[in-house]
């Protein structure tokens, strides 16, 4: 029976735990955000300046390591910041958001709100059960009419003192014609919702007023015929808060949107300096194996896939009978496993790769190669590819999961999401992480980057074809190229042609080129054409234009293969003066998948 190697443990201890421990908040942030108020372009805003956050901390960091040789002090280091990033998350407060009503005064007052979809009308009236009532403050635009019926049925007499001038006719005294902003406070009662048929609009019932400022509450009505007034209005309301239409510039001078973004920034600086120095210590632990890299790293994939389904399941379950999710007990999850984390990762032991005479001249020497240089544009692409699924995938199923009923959107909506991300990684991520290490020793770096393009584009458009979430299930099994494949191809070519002594930051250098130009990019274009056109369009497009790149870089390939076929056969040395291995010369040194692959 083959030995186990005892150095890997921690490391596939420390993917499992990593990755187990941010499956229940990275997947769900976008969503979160929605639900906090903030758009489509403000969450395309923010996983734009997130990656490129990251772009300039993983180099430096990865620089500093291999200056100093604290690769270790630094990795755990930053698993602390991230649980010390994320927990405080679930505390940011929704925006003081508000929304525009009708006021319909007659025998009876409602509030008529439009911008509604088919499920508002059910929501509301769940949080009225038990008679609940929705407590408002509203500022509203009254007529003179409207006003002379506040000052008398209401009793609001003070308002009418301070209408002037005043216009006497046969003894009656009213307000001129210009209309007048009143603020008051209102209770809603919301078991009294009626939605309009056809329309995208609900009456809920208004039960009692108080003028601001004042203390005593009356009904209101109208004993005259029907009065309308324009409102605006804050509601102590999840689902009313979610018709907002707060613009964009309004968004960030409100301080939940800088605590949130702080908070967001400092949790990815964290990940970023945690996955780029964890895989540089993984590399030098497997010394001249590094085909063996996909077999450590899919156990980072079992605990992501394992967590994330649970944590789906438990904000449903958590939340039910509630108008928005409750995210509470996954950021508890996330703190227990990253603490455990921090626990096993302090027991790796690795000798650390001596320093390179000159980190910097070394590292430029990569780009005299054209190869690598397609390769760090083929980064940006699949950068891009891969922000539009991590940040808008559940975005978009939301937006489907909203046309297709309301049962499926309140109750198990983040299960859906949670099987998602685990049929990608149980179904995608993890037999391809095994297999990394034969594919790209059948067919090449060059041809895996082109299989992974072209999988992204079938995603994509296979994406733009669905009515009904639950389809999006088996779509995920491409998931282990688009991910799986990808993130392998992409970690062991850095590994291959990093010079000696610069592992952690050429590996820093990949990721920041991945994350902070390609998702950064990604998620600005994808939160735009979201704001402007539907989720199934956007992916249309998407995959379209990767199908379109894929055989760009096909082409491109085969050019550059050509050209070093001549090279070499004109006697010249291509690699002259590169002290490091190319990943077509150096492809012998993976190997294939075997038993002791998982010991």
């Amino acid at each position: 029976m083959p030995s186990i190697n005892l150095n890997l443990l921690p490391m596939k201890g420390h993917y499992f735990l990593f990755n187990a421990g941010t499956s229940p908040i990275v997947p769900f942030m976008p969503t979160l955000a929605r639900q906090l108020g903030f758009s489509s372009v403000v969450v395309g805003s923010l996983y734009t300046a997130l990656p490129i956050m990251g772009m300039l901390v993983k180099p430096t960091m990865g620089a500093l390591a291999d200056r100093y040789k604290c690769q270790k002090a630094l990795f755990l280091a930053f698993i602390l910041l991230t649980i010390a990033s994320f927990f405080p998350l679930q505390f940011v407060p929704g925006l003081p958001v508000e929304s525009a009503a009708d006021f319909h005064c007659h025998q009876i007052s409602d509030l008529k709100i439009c911008g509604t979809d088919s499920c508002v009308a059910d929501q509301l009236i769940a949080e009225g059960s038990g008679n609940t009532t929705i407590y408002c403050k509203m500022r509203c635009e009254l007529g003179s009419g409207f006003l002379q019926t506040v000052c008398r049925d209401w009793n609001w007499s003070s308002l009418c003192e301070k209408s002037v001038p005043v216009l006497t006719i046969l003894g009656d005294t009213r307000a001129t014609t210009s209309p007048q902003s009143v603020a008051f406070n209102a209770l809603l009662s919301p078991q009294h919702t009626l939605p309009l048929e056809n329309s995208d609009c609900l009456f809920t019932r208004v039960s009692k007023v108080q003028l601001a400022g004042g203390d005593v509450w009356h009904t209101p009505y109208c004993n005259t015929s029907l009065q309308i007034a324009q409102c605006r209005m804050q509601c102590q309301s999840d689902t009313l808060s979610d018709l907002t239409n707060l613009s964009n510039s309004q968004v960030i001078s409100h301080y939940q949107f800088w605590m949130f973004t702080s908070l967001l920034v400092f949790s990815w600086i964290g990940m970023a300096v945690v996955v780029s120095v964890g895989d540089a210590i993984c590399f030098t632990i497997l010394g001249d194996q590094p085909g063996k890299y996909g077999n450590q790293r899919m156990w980072g994939s079992v605990g992501f896939g394992l967590c994330v389904i649970v944590a789906g399941w438990l904000v449903d379950t958590w939340s039910a009978g509630m108008a928005h999710k409750d995210y509470t007990p996954v950021f508890y999850m996330m703190a227990v496993m990253l603490t455990l984390d921090f626990v096993v990762s302090s027991k790796i032991k690795y000798t650390q790769t001596p320093q390179a005479a000159s980190i910097l001249r070394n590292v430029g020497k990569m780009f005299k190669d054209i190869q690598v240089l397609v390769f760090l544009l083929w980064l940006v692409v699949v950068g891009m590819c891969t922000a539009l699924i991590w940040n808008f995938l559940f975005w978009y199923l939301e937006e489907l999961a909203d046309n297709y009923g309301c049962s499926v959107t309140q109750q198990w909506i983040k299960t859906l999401e949670g099987l998602v991300n685990g049929v990608q990684c149980f179904g995608g991520e993890i037999p391809f992480f095994f297999l990394s290490g034969w594919i790209l020793k059948k067919i090449g770096h060059t041809h895996a980057m082109s299989l992974v393009l072209f999988a992204f584009s079938i995603r994509f458009l296979l994406y733009s074809t669905l009515t009904n979430p639950w389809w999006c299930l088996p779509i995920e099994m491409l998931n282990g190229l688009t991910f799986g494949l990808l993130y392998a191809t992409m970690a062991s070519y850095a590994s291959l042609v990093a010079p000696p002594g610069t592992d952690t930051t050429v590996q820093g250098l990949v990721g920041a080129i991945f994350e902070g130009i390609g998702v950064s990019m990604g998620s600005f274009l994808a939160g735009l054409m979201f704001d402007q056109m539907s989720g199934a369009m956007v992916f249309r497009i998407s995959g379209l234009a990767v199908l379109v790149l894929c055989v760009l870089h096909i082409c491109a390939q085969f050019f550059i293969s050509r050209r070093h076929i001549l090279v070499v056969a004109s006697g010249k040395d291509f690699h002259h003066g590169a002290h490091y291995a190319s990943p077509n010369e150096a492809i012998h040194m993976l190997d294939e998948p075997t038993y002791e692959s998982f010991t």
